[in-house]
């Protein structure tokens, strides 16, 4: 009960910052449509564009846990997964707050075709790989001046740079019981759930996969 309030504290804070304490809006571009079409279009500094891209991966790491999370609950966790793509933690955390634990597993064979896909290791390696080569080239070849400079500026890059860090910290929340769904009773496999992304993408290429017993 105490994460549960502490992730509907951290959504409250979270949304009342974004839409009261951000930087303003630019009165030409408000909903700040030009920045996302240009950065769409790959056209921007490679800090940013490296964000904006990484916003659309980081989605696809969560659904690796939230399908199989989802599997059995009267919550859908599909729904979640899918709206991070347009808005990020805003949705994630409130599925976070109301999902119940989830430990139990059937069988493997009465796994539906979404958990079977988001439980390869394989297509897990290739995400995780993505999204680090996306982030390094970011990082060598971006310039951190310009970076703050627009993050000071714009709504929308200062809004997304905090959805980022949400997102990257909250990714190991769902861990626990996924090892519980696992078997797997390694306590060494506990601490990956604490590193902000890069524990739970490791976590992703390691785990077991589900049709392990015991």
């Amino acid at each position: 009960m105490k994460t549960k309030i502490a992730l509907a504290l951290l959504w409250i804070a979270f949304t009342t910052y974004a839409f009261g304490f951000a930087p303003p809006a630019n009165p030409a571009d408000p909903g700040g449509m030009n920045e996302i079409i240009a950065l769409i279009q790959g056209k921007g500094e490679p800090l940013i564009l490296a964000l904006f891209n990484v916003m659309g991966l980081i989605p696809v790491l969560y659904l690796f846990l939230l399908i199989p999370d989802g599997h059995g609950q009267k919550l859908p966790a599909w729904p979640f997964g899918i709206l991070m793509f347009a808005i990020g933690a805003f949705v994630l955390i409130p599925y976070l707050v109301f999902r119940k634990p989830h430990s139990e597993w059937p069988q493997p064979k009465k796994a539906g075709l979404a958990v079977r896909i988001f439980d390869l290791r394989w297509l897990a390696l290739f995400f995780v790989a993505l999204t680090v080569g996306t982030l390094a080239n970011g990082v060598f070849h971006g310039n951190w001046s310009i970076f703050v400079e627009q993050w000071q500026q714009s709504r929308f890059i200062n809004v997304m740079t905090f959805d980022f860090l949400l997102s990257s910290l909250l990714l190991g929340v769902l861990i626990p019981d996924d090892l519980k769904r696992r078997g797997v009773k390694d306590s060494s496999f506990q601490w990956l759930g604490a590193l902000p992304l890069v524990g739970p993408m490791v976590y992703l290429v390691l785990r077991p996969d589900l049709s392990r017993e015991g």
